[in-house]
């Protein structure tokens, strides 16, 4: 898959990082894009006040694609998925903190693979996960110039903001002059 982009967080500051560093672990994530009659599917956040492309984490085990397809379907309640085409791939290296992968590692070495996909006309109800819940995360269809101006103005105004919103905001950014 094409590699869109590789970005490495100010934070980290080892000329040497790669995927083998002793102190990175590796983890595998999909995104969806799905554009309808002009509008993208996305997933706005209340905590953080920001736009994402649905998607999450690979399961060990899992196919890349059938990772899409779980986290597309469990996020936004997309059915009959149809049509999965790479788009291209996110690479990046971040701060680490979380008791959930790996705590004895402070990087994480994040691979964000994006493809399109079709699905039907309607939504089923989805199956957010409880912190998702917590974040006040919601299904949207919506203009991307008007995400991608969110979601600028949240990086240019608000402290609170994630540490996925550029990387969300370029990849859209992409979608737009490739697709739009």
């Amino acid at each position: 898959m094409q590699l869109l982009k590789r970005v490495v967080h100010p934070s980290i500051t080892d000329i040497n990082l790669t995927p083998e560093h002793p102190e990175s672990f590796t983890r595998l994530a999909t995104r969806a894009i799905v554009i309808k009659q002009g509008k993208i599917l996305l997933m706005f956040t209340e905590r953080y006040n920001d736009y994402s492309l649905p998607g999450g984490g690979v399961d060990l085990g899992e196919a890349i694609t059938e990772g899409l397809e779980r986290e597309l379907s469990e996020e936004t309640g997309a059915q009959q998925i149809t049509n999965i085409q790479p788009f291209g791939l996110f690479e990046e290296y971040r701060p680490h903190n979380s008791a959930k992968h790996r705590s004895e590692c402070s990087i994480m070495h994040m691979l964000s693979y994006c493809y399109t996909c079709d699905i039907a006309d309607q939504l089923a109800e989805n199956k957010l996960e409880d912190y998702e819940v917590k974040n006040g995360m919601h299904v949207r269809w919506v203009d991307i110039e008007e995400a991608i101006q969110h979601n600028l103005h949240t990086i240019e105004h608000d402290p609170k903001q994630g540490l996925s919103i550029q990387r969300e905001t370029y990849l859209m950014q992409q979608i737009k002059q490739r697709l739009l």
